[in-house]
């Protein structure tokens, strides 16, 4: 049977890697560092999938831009000292396999930077599963569609070969953006009833749904 999807477009943190606490946490914990206001869990969970200019701009609005380094430099002390600790999602390694060897393209469209994306790619052992990757500091963050034109580009895959998938609405508005199917991942950073307003084909409430939809669907 022919597959559906030539393309699967995953997010990491909060859909790939269990890391939606660690990355919120650590938010809380640099503000209060630096003795500003600290955002609830729901306000800093929002802000993931994000470049971490706009997540500033979302949770401090009235700090001035010369002024992030201070707290990009608290947020990376708290995170890299959690993130020790953060690992993927049971089975995500042996799916990625699966796949990879049913012959789909695979991914990353991320709101990490580029360190951190190749940081983690190589602690994790997944870069050798993925023909290509974009993060938020190559060019728009989401949910601009630019990351996910860069990679069809990247893949000469037409729009209608692609599935995006990812646990935010910024993943949700960046595919409809681009005109692109996309795949909801309740487990993640977002709750499920914003993720189904964006009218993904389905939204799945672990990661072993997940890839049980991908492998009757894609």
């Amino acid at each position: 049977m022919p597959k559906r999807f030539e393309l699967l477009i995953f997010d990491w943190d909060g859909t790939l890697m269990d890391s939606a606490t660690a990355i919120s946490k650590s938010m809380q914990a640099a503000c209060t560092d630096l003795n500003l206001p600290v955002p609830t869990d729901e306000t800093a969970r929002f802000v993931i999938g994000l470049g971490m200019n706009d997540a500033m701009k979302h949770i401090l609005p009235d700090l001035p831009p010369s002024c992030y380094p201070q707290f990009l430099e608290r947020y990376r002390h708290h995170f890299w000292r959690a993130d020790a600790n953060t690992t993927l999602f049971k089975g995500v390694t042996e799916s990625l396999h699966e796949l990879h060897e049913a012959g789909f393209l695979l991914a990353v469209a991320t709101g990490k930077s580029r360190n951190g994306l190749d940081r983690a790619l190589k602690a994790t052992g997944l870069h050798q599963y993925f023909h290509a990757t974009r993060c938020a500091d190559e060019g728009f963050s989401k949910p601009h569609p630019g990351m996910l034109q860069r990679l069809l580009e990247e893949t000469n895959v037409e729009v209608e070969r692609a599935l995006m998938i990812g646990d935010t609405t910024h993943d949700m508005e960046m595919a409809r953006a681009a005109g692109m199917a996309r795949l909801a991942a309740a487990y993640g950073a977002h709750p499920r009833e914003g993720l189904v307003a964006c009218e993904p084909l389905a939204c799945v409430d672990a990661f072993a749904d997940l890839h049980a939809w991908l492998t009757q669907n894609a």
